[in-house]
């Protein structure tokens, strides 16, 4: 009893001390969390948004920046939260915070740390840390599971997802015992998922997506009854679904996406009954659906696209009430469309395209669902379009091309307001088209070529505002041709092979500036060319072959500056074809047979190597006496070539009268011709050639050549050196790049003939101006216009704001829109080089330009770097011939977006260096997988993030990287064209543009 007493009266006197020096245990407390905040600070190498500026001895804890405070037990206020989220810090953060002896949240996401300093566990502590987030970092080496394990017993949520840990999952990762929420998604973790992992009973949220994982899914994950979300997509998982998932009665979510998982899809997925969304997509599943699946009545979304799967499917999917969304495409599937697809009121999206299916659509499909998309495009459907597929109200998108359906186009779609983009190419549609379907405002898009589609289309009013692309053609249609089609963004009008007469109306080409390519061929039109149809400065092709079109050739035809394509075979036309036709170098494919020609052939480029049968059938002839394309040596060739000449130097005396004009031009073309220097170096000449008349007065070739010694270098290639050159012999200085060739004998022969031809095709303000080239023997120089400040893009991508970035993609695209549009070119073809960060330059103003090389310059091994750039789309890649095309360098500029929205370089991505998954074999991949399954502050580059643009600009963003995987689809055909993509970016700013989609 007496021991008793005196503990008590220890007791007493403790307290009695602590009542009478109330502050004492708080000053110890918080000295303790000072020094280790502190030390964490110091840990912190770069803090760009000043966010623990107020972390100072001399300001209370609790006001610091990112710090929750609370009162303990004992009534002292202590530090139990810490959240530095986007703050953008970096460094090798010290781990002493996770000592904080009452911190129970740490949130370290979104931020630049690379590595966690070595956490010290001696004496052993056990840390209240119920929360930590350090995703979205650059963390590497392993995952501290191991590290933490031992300490951490109380962690509930863990998120180490989107860095660079790398290894395999420890096994320790099984005593996290109290944990709910897992994701270690987004890091390059590779070998099994550890069986230890199925310890975590209380988990509820596993999410182990995007790495490099491999193996079978365990099957003694069964053991973990609260899962309701397990994502494991995007990794090499492997076998089959094990059927031990079907005990997870809990889950709501699962996601297996992108693996290489076989078999069948087991019968026990029926089992769970809270399930709400299945994701089982780009696997390799084969065997039927099976029929359990339809017992799921919470079910969403289903999609099992992009699989093996084959069979009917069942009827049984009327049991799915629930259903927003359904994948099937890209499949084995045969059989009739179930007719229990009616019955789902919520169904928004169907896509059962490319698959066998047959029979005919269900007739009221539409009718009490919610549609919004339908695309049962590439079966083999036969019957009748349903009238109620747009009851809904809602359709904006309607696919079904490439069926075998019949029957007139329902009059209900004339009511569809809501319509898009309509696409009902090749199938066997017959009767005319609904009046009240040509005032449908917002379709932009409408193919209905290749049915049996008949009667007149100038007898309504067409009033489609949004139109863009119009496709008539191989139909029965008869009458005239509109004189308007109600839009003024009309840029593909195809109307061929029908039955239209009549002269080609003049009103048609009032509202259309944008008009790209024109098809009125195979139909019985009469009449002249109308004058007014030269006014479409826009028009890359025009092809009105097989009419009885008559008159000459309007001349000014020939002034169409980016026409590149022109058919006017099998007509009546006659006269002599105007002898500037196909100055204009991007005309390239001109057929002029079977009319009534007469005269000489112009010498123009279009005509030079012209084939013989696209001559044929005219009384014309050629100047030359040798010419290939069958046509006879003009009689009095001589002769007319004695009176050209008698004609100009009458021309010449004219000319007297005006001799101080003619000195200016003269003295102008002057500097522009060729000159030759003494080269002073081998005794030789050099040979400079102007483009730019500035440069010529400013620029000679000392300047050049003291350049090439004393210049800084820019940039080097196998056989050329760039450097930076400033010429300060006028009032004006002028800045120039110069490029030397230090073997300019392994040119191709006519090198500098073509470096002519070259400059004169790409003029355009988004594309570097070579204003001069200089060679003598071995040595050639290329002397490019430059800005101050000007640097390529893979440089100082990662400092750009959103505004400058957008201003950036579209000056590359306005330079691709115009290689392609206007010189039915692309980079490719042109200079042999792949479009990439590396050709693009930007000033100071954010102008950008594409700075292209002569063909010829490119590498020897340019087609082993076509294998291997990141920028070249899969199907360039893969040719033996290493083409590019135009929607492969759409691939390459939507790659370049990608790394502009990010911030992240392909280099880091395909290599594993970057904050991203070494899993995923492209940037594209990775960029996929961020867009649809990741928040935005995931992929978005910080540097965006760290301001208030990801704000203010976040539907802007959002759109651009929609736009962005709309250029990088794996099928080209899916690829927006350059001019789509411009306007596409031009309207991210102003309003909500429809993006262009895959059908």
């Amino acid at each position: 009893m007496a021991r008793v007493m005196m503990w008590f009266r220890f007791l007493f006197l403790l307290i009695l001390l602590n009542l009478l020096n109330p502050s004492h245990g708080k000053e110890t407390e918080s000295q303790q969390d000072l020094e280790l905040l502190l030390s964490f600070k110091a840990s912190i190498h770069d803090d760009p948004l000043h966010s623990l500026s107020n972390w100072l001895p001399t300001i209370s804890l609790c006001n610091w920046n990112g710090i929750t405070c609370n009162k303990n037990i004992s009534d002292v206020i202590v530090v139990t939260a810490l959240s530095l989220a986007g703050k953008n810090i970096s460094g090798e953060a010290s781990s002493s915070v996770f000592h904080l002896p009452n911190l129970t949240s740490l949130d370290l996401s979104n931020n630049q740390l690379t590595k966690l300093l070595h956490l010290d566990q001696s004496p052993p502590f056990l840390s209240p840390i119920r929360y930590l987030n350090l995703s979205n970092n650059n963390l590497t080496g392993p995952p501290p599971l191991s590290l933490f394990s031992a300490s951490f017993s109380l962690l509930e949520t863990l998120d180490l997802s989107n860095n660079m840990f790398s290894g395999e999952i420890p096994p320790q990762i099984g005593l996290f015992s109290a944990l709910t929420y897992l994701d270690i998604g987004g890091n390059l973790l590779g070998g099994h998922i550890p069986s230890s992992i199925t310890q975590l009973k209380n988990l509820q949220y596993f999410t182990l997506a995007s790495n490099q994982l491999v193996g079978e899914i365990p099957k003694e994950i069964r053991a973990m009854k609260n899962l309701k979300w397990i994502y494991f997509g995007y990794n090499n998982l492997s076998g089959e679904i094990p059927s031990a998932i079907g005990e997870l009665t809990s889950l709501n979510h699962l996601d297996l996406v992108y693996n290489n998982l076989t078999g069948t899809i087991p019968e026990s997925i029926g089992s769970l009954t809270n399930l709400e969304y299945i994701f089982l997509y780009q696997n390799k599943f084969n065997g039927p659906i099976p029929r359990s699946i339809f017992n799921l009545k919470k079910l969403v979304s289903l999609d099992l696209s992009d699989n093996s799967l084959s069979g009917e499917i069942p009827e049984l999917v009327v049991n799915l009430q629930r259903l927003e969304i359904l994948h099937l495409f890209s499949n084995n599937f045969s059989g009739k469309i179930p007719k229990g697809l009616e019955s789902l009121p919520r169904l928004q999206v169907l896509q059962l395209w490319s698959n066998s299916l047959t029979g005919e659509i269900p007739l009221e499909l539409g009718k009490r669902n919610n549609l919004t998309v339908l695309d049962l495009s590439s079966n083999n459907l036969t019957g009748k379009v349903p009238e109620t597929l747009c009851n809904s109200g809602t359709l904006y998108k309607l696919i079904l091309f490439s069926n075998k359906l019949e029957g007139r186009i329902p009059r209900s779609l004339s009511t569809c307001k809501t319509l898009r983009r309509v696409r009902l190419q090749n199938n066997k549609l017959s009767g005319n088209l609904p009046e009240e379907f040509t005032k449908l405002t917002q379709v932009y898009f409408l193919d209905i070529s290749g049915n049996q589609l008949s009667g007149r289309i100038d007898d309504r009013q067409w009033s489609m505002p949004s139109l863009q692309m119009l496709n008539l053609a191989n139909n029965f249609f008869s009458g005239e041709i509109p004189s308007s089609f109600g839009s003024k963004k009309l840029e593909d009008l195809d109307l061929s092979e029908n039955r239209f007469s009549g002269e080609i109306p003049r009103g048609i080409f009032e509202n259309s500036e944008d008009l790209v390519q024109l098809k009125l061929g195979n139909n019985n039109l009469y009449g002249t060319i109308p004058e007014e149809l030269c006014s479409c400065k826009k028009l890359v092709a025009l092809d009105l072959s097989h009419n009885n079109l008559n008159g000459q050739i309007p001349m000014k035809l020939a002034e169409m500056p980016v026409l590149g394509l022109l058919d006017l075979s099998e007509n009546q036309f006659s006269g002599e074809i105007p002898q500037n036709l196909g100055k204009v170098e991007s005309l390239v494919q001109v057929n002029v047979s079977h009319n009534r020609f007469h005269g000489s052939l112009p010498s123009t480029g279009a005509f030079l190597a012209i084939n013989a049968s696209a001559v044929a059938g005219n009384d014309l002839c050629d100047r030359e006496s040798e010419a290939s394309n069958g046509l006879p040596p003009c009689k009095g060739s001589q002769n007319q070539t004695w009176l050209f000449l008698v004609l100009c130097l009458l021309f010449g005396l004219v000319a007297i009268a005006v001799a101080a004009f003619l000195v200016i031009l003269v003295r102008r073309r002057k500097s522009m011709q060729m000159r030759r220097v003494e080269n002073n170096e081998d005794g030789g000449t050099w040979e400079m050639q102007f483009f730019d008349a500035k440069a010529s007065r400013t620029i000679n070739m000392e300047d050049v050549v003291a350049c090439s010694r004393e210049g800084k270098v820019v940039s080097k290639g196998r056989n050329w050196v760039s450097y930076e050159g400033k010429c300060m012999g006028s009032e004006n200085d002028m800045r120039f790049v110069v490029k030397e060739i230090t073997d300019a004998t392994s040119l191709p022969l006519r090198f500098w003939e073509d470096t002519v031809k070259f400059e004169k095709k790409v003029r355009h303000g988004n594309i570097v101006k070579l204003v001069a080239t200089c060679h003598s023997g071995k040595k050639g120089f290329l002397v490019y216009e430059s800005v101050e400040g000007e640097r390529s893009l893979a440089e100082i991508v990662g400092g750009l704001s959103w505004q400058r970035r957008w201003k950036v993609a579209v000056g590359i695209a306005k330079a691709l829109k115009f290689l392609h549009c206007e010189c039915c070119s692309t980079v490719w073809d042109l200079t042999d080089e792949v479009l990439s960060p590396e050709i693009v330059l930007v000033d100071g103003k954010g102008v950008t330009r594409l700075k292209l090389s002569p063909p010829g310059m490119a590498p020897l091994d340019v087609k082993g770097f076509m294998i291997t750039s990141p920028y070249v789309a899969p199907e360039a890649r893969n040719n033996n011939s290493g083409d590019a095309t135009e929607k492969s360098e759409i691939y390459g500029f939507g790659v370049m977006l990608i790394e502009l929205l990010t911030g992240r370089a392909t280099t880091d991505i395909e290599s594993g260096n970057g904050n991203v998954v070494h899993q995923h074999q492209s940037v594209v991949e990775w960029a996929r997988y961020c867009y649809s399954d990741c928040h935005l502050d995931t992929w978005i580059d910080p540097v965006i993030k760290g301001g208030d643009e990801s704000t203010k600009y976040h539907n802007d963003i959002v759109e651009a990287m929609n736009l962005a995987l709309h250029c990088t689809a794996t099928d080209p055909k899916a690829r927006p064209s350059a001019r789509e993509v411009l306007k596409a970016l031009e309207a991210i700013h102003t309003t909500n543009t429809q993006l262009f989609c895959s059908t």
